[in-house]
């Protein structure tokens, strides 16, 4: 019997990556209002390429993008690009469809919610305050908590003793196979694939496969 669901936060709880999207949109369009000799489109890309490269949490990817185009970080083009971002970072900053009503039925069953996230506490806290989610769960569990990125099995390890629970008892929720589908079966937490975060569509081996955050209750039951 599943007691406690635990969740990723990005590209599970939230559309992380359309809201990336419309952040780097509006710095790349900031950038060149102040300056920048070079179409939106291949700043865009550059910008997601360095992402890619350092991961979705690098803050300084604006300054490691001017130096690698323009050989140097030009504090007003900067300037710009980070306003812009944070402008929009948090109008865009939304829930999938059914995630609100979702939990609520959780809470309302006694299901324990939990979430096990690679991204630094504040930024976790951040998100879930900004979508109205901070009050549904009943353990949160970010990098500081363990330093180790999943599929290590510190963090799922430090969640299950938040929450008090077995591994069998368990359901992890997450759109990456190779970080929570792979970290929670080896520690023998149930798994499920949140396909409709993965825009790869990735093969994998999880317990469960998801199109709809609602679809998650037909499996706790």
């Amino acid at each position: 019997m599943i007691k406690a669901v635990i969740f990723d936060v990005d590209n599970t709880l939230i559309d992380f990556i359309r809201m990336k999207n419309m952040t780097l949109e509006a710095a790349a369009s900031a950038m060149i209002d102040a300056g920048l000799k070079e179409k939106k489109e291949k700043i865009i890309r550059r910008l997601w390429e360095i992402l890619d490269e350092f991961g979705y949490e690098d803050s300084t990817v604006f300054q490691k993008y001017l130096k690698k185009v323009i050989g140097k970080v030009d504090d007003k083009i900067l300037a710009n690009a980070i306003n812009a971002y944070r402008r929009v970072r948090y109008g865009y900053l939304e829930p999938y469809p059914h995630v609100m009503s979702t939990l609520i039925k959780f809470k309302e069953k006694g299901v324990k919610l939990a979430i096990l996230s690679d991204a630094p506490r504040l930024k976790a806290w951040i998100r879930l305050s900004a979508m109205r989610l901070d009050s549904f769960f009943d353990a949160v569990v970010a990098f500081e908590d363990t330093k180790k990125h999943k599929p290590a099995r510190k963090p799922f390890m430090v969640v299950l003793k938040k929450l008090n629970l077995k591994p069998e008892e368990c359901l992890m929720i997450g759109d990456r196979p190779e970080r929570d589908i792979k970290g929670a079966k080896a520690v023998g937490i149930q798994t499920c694939y949140a396909r409709y975060g993965n825009w790869r569509k990735e093969k994998t081996d999880a317990d469960y496969t998801v199109d709809d955050f609602s679809e998650i209750l037909k499996i706790v039951g």
